[in-house]
């Protein structure tokens, strides 16, 4: 989904504090991540799949006949339904802050894919209107909360590594243009390497470690163009507009340090999150996932070991349905728009850093993260 006119579906009361039974959720955007957010959302009594919106409505209706959602259309008409709750906003990087306020301006909690928005300033406008009208914001990556991050948070807290001191995250590949029959967006400005697959990483160490309070940073571009490599554009040349390397020190205000990098331009895949403490080393699973394996080699030991792995993989969504029943309880959720917002100006003042060549500091910070208990279960009808 691209930018445009959003209608206006008018004003209406904050919804779902006051509400009971399962929350009524719409899905604005039906490109590829879409599927996976109604494939996993669907299977959730507590949650009620209403609506999908997109400009293109034609495809909104496709995805709603797939997955058995009652309404398809445009904007307007998907946020002018009363008993929509919640959206998920799935839309383009350049489209997030425009259509969460659109939400929000028709009452409505919003949740979005990642990035919050292009700009921390945008981020934080989304977050002061929210407050205003008393709604809630949440945004992907919902990743830290499944099996794998979630018994690595665990492990942290049990001290099987002892105190943390240092971690190593990286994510390299060739690129999203092999295989996205559309990647040209993965490669403009709001996305690249870092915004694009930086999120998952960033907000993985972030929910254990807790807020970044300085960087520093270098970036490259190997490539001003590249060729869509599958789909009916295959062959077709595109332009790059961002960097599309990235590697960044970071340090952490309770005071482990961070080594990252970012790029699209190895031919060697590698997905990593390695965290070494006084007594050992924890090999995290990859961060752009919901499952294992989590493995852990003490000092003295030659080998690694695997660690028990628990809790939920049902996949993209349970950042929105953690919301849902926290809308209900009253209580805080874990995939926060203030989490997400210091992940979008760590990797703003990361591109700062790079360009500036210096250590530059954040302002903002982000809530501690409780972890979800071992018995969470997504498949639980809760809400009554």
């Amino acid at each position: 989904m691209t930018t445009g006119a959003l209608g206006a579906a008018g004003p209406a009361a904050p919804a779902g504090a006051q509400g009971t039974g399962p929350v009524g959720v719409a899905l604005i955007g039906a490109g590829v991540i879409s599927t996976q957010y109604l494939k996993a959302m669907s299977s959730f009594p507590d949650l009620k799949v209403l609506a999908v919106a997109d400009l293109d409505v034609e495809r909104a209706r496709a995805q709603a006949e797939l997955y058995g959602v009652p309404h398809a259309g445009d904007v307007a008409s998907v946020l002018a339904i009363p008993e929509v709750e919640i959206v998920v906003n799935l839309t383009i990087p350049a489209a997030h802050a425009e259509v969460a306020s659109a939400a929000l301006r028709a009452g409505k909690h919003v949740y979005g894919e990642k990035p919050l928005a292009l700009a921390p300033s945008d981020g934080a406008k989304i977050l002061a209107e929210a407050q205003e009208r008393g709604l809630r914001v949440g945004s992907a990556p919902d990743t830290f909360l499944g099996a794998g991050l979630q018994s690595a948070a665990r492990a942290l807290a049990a001290g099987l590594i002892g105190e943390p001191v240092s971690a190593t995250a990286v994510t390299q590949g060739p690129g999203p243009e092999s295989w996205h029959p559309s990647p040209e967006f993965l490669f403009q400005y709001g996305a690249g390497p870092l915004f694009d697959i930086g999120p998952y990483y960033l907000t993985a160490l972030v929910s254990l470690f807790g807020p970044v309070s300085y960087v520093s940073a270098t970036a490259r571009q190997a490539r001003a163009a590249r060729v869509i490599g599958s789909g009916p554009k295959a062959g077709t040349q595109f332009a790059v507009e961002v960097p599309t390397h990235v590697h960044a020190l970071l340090d952490f205000a309770a005071g482990p340090s961070a080594s990252a990098t970012f790029s699209f331009d190895s031919s060697v895949p590698r997905r990593l999150i390695e965290i070494t403490g006084t007594e050992g080393t924890l090999s995290l699973p990859d961060p752009n996932t919901f499952d294992g394996p989590l493995r852990i080699q003490a000092f003295g030991e030659d080998d690694w070991r695997e660690l028990p792995v628990t809790g939920t993989t049902a996949g993209r969504g349970i950042g929105v349905l953690d919301m849902a029943r926290a809308i209900r309880s009253g209580t805080p959720h874990r995939a926060s728009g203030e989490l997400a917002q210091h992940v979008l100006e760590l990797m703003s003042t990361v591109t700062d850093a790079a360009d500036r060549h210096g250590v530059l500091g954040l302002d903002s910070s982000a809530p501690k993260v409780p972890v979800l208990p071992e018995g969470w279960d997504p498949a639980a009808a809760t809400l009554v």
